[in-house]
């Protein structure tokens, strides 16, 4: 049992709820930083010309906190320098209606979308070193290639002759 709690990878996240941008323009930022380390992550986000892009590091910084405090608090051993952006993600908030002023008194409704942003983040897991056994020489035999046969080309069939042409060949031949 203490085994399997052993390889379970602890993740940690951060909310960011009713933001006010389209949760469209929000993944625009959020595709950029998935599966990238946390610090190349916070560059990233912080030199981005995206109006989400300080909205999304803070959630971000969030994330790397409730880490950093879950570690201590929980006695867990956890190098912030070893994590990665697990998952990052723009939901659907609630829209706002409202109302345009249209031509001749009548009125537009157009609606205005608002995102939850949540980022999670976990510790990657140094790489285990896999050794590949190479099979021995004498057990490996070739097979001599079989030689391709060349396409032969295709002859293309003549072309119909139209009827002005066909009336033309008669009159000739009379």
């Amino acid at each position: 049992m203490s085994k399997i709690a052993a390889d379970k990878v602890r993740e940690f996240r951060a909310e960011a709820k009713f933001q006010r941008s389209s949760p469209q323009k929000a993944k625009l930022v959020l595709d950029t930083i998935k599966g990238m380390r946390v610090e190349q992550a916070l560059n990233t986000v912080h030199f981005s010309t995206k109006r989400m892009g300080p909205v999304v590091e803070k959630v971000l910084r969030s994330a790397i906190q409730n880490a950093t405090y879950a570690s201590q608090e929980q006695g867990l051993d956890i190098d912030v320098d070893n994590l990665v952006v697990r998952t990052a993600v723009a939901n659907d908030g609630p829209r706002l209606k409202r109302i345009r002023p249209a031509p001749m008194g009548r009125a537009f409704r157009y609606q205005r979308r608002l995102t939850h942003i949540v980022v999670t983040v976990a510790e990657k897991k140094p790489a285990t070193q896999v050794t590949v056994v190479a099979p021995e020489p004498e057990a490996v035999t070739k097979t001599p290639a079989k030689p391709v046969a060349k396409k032969s080309a295709v002859k293309k069939a003549p072309a119909k002759k139209t009827a002005a042409k066909k009336a033309a060949t008669k009159k000739a031949t009379k």
